[in-house]
């Protein structure tokens, strides 16, 4: 109050008005927003990258940003078939030349038949363009085995990002004891206590197990929600499959006692499968919630409501940029999809092109067209080296002292978990950070490798962890990770 008092007195002594917008008078919920992803660490990031431009000595030559999952931006090459048919799509001209293969001409044809204006530039309808959403349907029902999907049950998205903010925003209600909890893992994806936060809505932890592999744990589900319903009232449920930042693929004994529990309980199930063609451990096998739900029978394969969300962005295809996805809805009350089908309505539609990207994903060469060779050739190069850097990524952990990760069993993230010294953790204390966002900062001043603190996820207390992905290219992965585990040592060392 007095730091307002003086800011107000100099301003009227400059003979300026007070701003209308200040962050006493913004949103407040917005201040409260964190995404760790591209937080503090990140930006200093930046700043050490303009630094090296400008010729600034660094104890490095370059900044590593393994903080995020680009993987074009850490090297990963686009897949030919898909930016090919976008090419022609974004430039129809092209149609006639010689230099693109029938297949990839015959399906941009197709896409701009369904824009409006035969073009890409043109609005879609809210919902995303319908021919796309069919063809988003018999994706979901090859990958299920036959079971059914229907198209009008199916709305496209800016990134799966924007239909989970979007399911969201449908859950908040009441106020005090009676606003909406929903009930996320820890460690999670930031995007779900940002939004969250955003949205006013109370977020109710559920801890996975590290020491099994970061196996999710029913009984850790009840102790949450029993808990959570002192102060709000629980009416959500997300399971991240596989895991974002910690790489496990849940088995489909966990997953159906899952959906008996949010079926038990009367909650929403959102289930985040944006990583479900990233899978590498042998024996792990991606399900998604909607085959075992609907293999389940009566009475959960007809009540029970799911949300389950893709996206471009992942996968093999790693097409961050064109913001593709998609969310399928089951068993959510038909007044309830139109409320739904309205607030996307505000946003006009998601993005055309990425639309298109998304269509390629789910609808990819047959075997008898002319790029399915080279399509499944670039595809299997692509999934084959994340395994290796999977496995060299736990190898490497596991060897060092200090340092422990579970299997990367799926996705594309590590999330080991780091010792610090009790000096550190004092130092870091003194500095107002937390000690695992302090070991962060001192690994990018001298190595020049970007990696998220666990603090930025959430952990149990009085551990340290940092995501980091696996998408460098394998030697310099190699390289990344043998001056990681020597400056753990140094640092270690140096806090002893």
């Amino acid at each position: 109050m007095a730091s307002s008092t003086v800011d107000q007195s100099q301003v009227a002594r400059n003979g300026l008005r007070e701003k209308v917008l200040t962050l006493n008078s913004m949103n407040p919920r917005v201040r409260r927003v964190e995404y760790a992803v591209r937080g503090p660490i990140v930006q200093r990031a930046l700043e050490l990258e303009q630094e090296l431009r400008q010729g600034v000595k660094k104890p490095f030559t370059e900044v590593i940003r393994a903080n995020i999952g680009d993987a074009q931006a850490m090297g990963q090459r686009p897949i030919t078939f898909l930016r090919q048919v976008l090419a022609l799509c974004v430039n129809p001209d092209l149609l006639n030349s010689p230099n693109f293969p029938d297949d990839a001409k015959k399906r941009a044809e197709r896409i701009l038949q369904a824009c409006g204006g035969h073009s890409l530039g043109a609005y879609s309808i809210s919902s995303g363009i319908q021919l796309i959403r069919e063809d988003v349907a018999q994706y979901i029902e090859r990958r299920d085995g036959g079971i059914p999907a229907d198209p009008h049950n199916v709305f496209l998205s800016a990134g799966a990002s924007d239909a989970i903010v979007t399911v969201l925003k449908l859950l908040v209600a009441g106020e005090g004891h009676t606003r909406t909890g929903v009930l996320i893992p820890i460690p999670q994806y930031p995007l779900y206590s940002a939004t969250l936060a955003e949205l006013g809505m109370v977020q109710v932890d559920y801890y996975l197990d590290e020491e099994r592999a970061w196996a999710l744990d029913v009984a850790e589900l009840h102790r949450a929600l029993y808990q959570a319903r002192d102060h709000c009232c629980p009416r959500a449920l997300c399971v991240i499959n596989p895991g974002n930042p910690t790489g496990q693929v849940q088995t489909r004994e966990c997953i159906e006692a899952v959906i008996r529990f949010a079926f038990q309980e009367r909650l929403f199930l959102l289930a985040d499968e944006v990583y479900q063609d990233n899978v590498y451990a042998v024996g792990s096998q991606f399900h998604s919630f909607k085959k075992v739900l609907m293999e389940m029978g009566p009475p959960y394969a007809v009540q029970q409501e799911l949300a389950s969300f893709h996206s471009t962005s992942k996968g093999y295809m790693g097409e961050c940029g064109f913001r593709g996805g998609y969310v399928e809805v089951v068993n959510m009350d038909p007044a309830v999809q139109q409320q739904m089908l309205k607030l996307m309505s505000v946003r006009l539609c998601p993005p055309v092109p990425g639309q298109a990207m998304l269509d390629l994903v789910v609808s990819p060469p047959a075997p008898t067209d002319p790029s399915f060779m080279q399509f499944q050739a670039e595809r299997q190069a692509v999934l084959a080296e994340l395994a290796a850097k999977a496995r060299l990524t736990e190898q490497v952990f596991s060897e060092a002292p200090g340092i422990s990760c579970n299997p990367v069993q799926g996705a594309m993230y590590s999330f080991p978990r780091v010792q610090l010294p009790p000096r550190a953790v004092q130092r870091a204390q003194e500095l107002g950070l937390a000690p695992d966002m302090f070991f962060c900062l001192c690994l990018l001043e001298e190595t020049g490798i970007c990696v998220v603190p666990g603090s930025g996820f959430g952990q149990r207390e009085g551990t340290y962890h940092f995501r980091m992905t696996i998408l460098p290219p394998l030697e310099k992965l190699q390289l990344l990770l043998e001056k990681l585990t020597r400056f753990h040592a140094k640092f270690t060392l140096e806090y002893s």
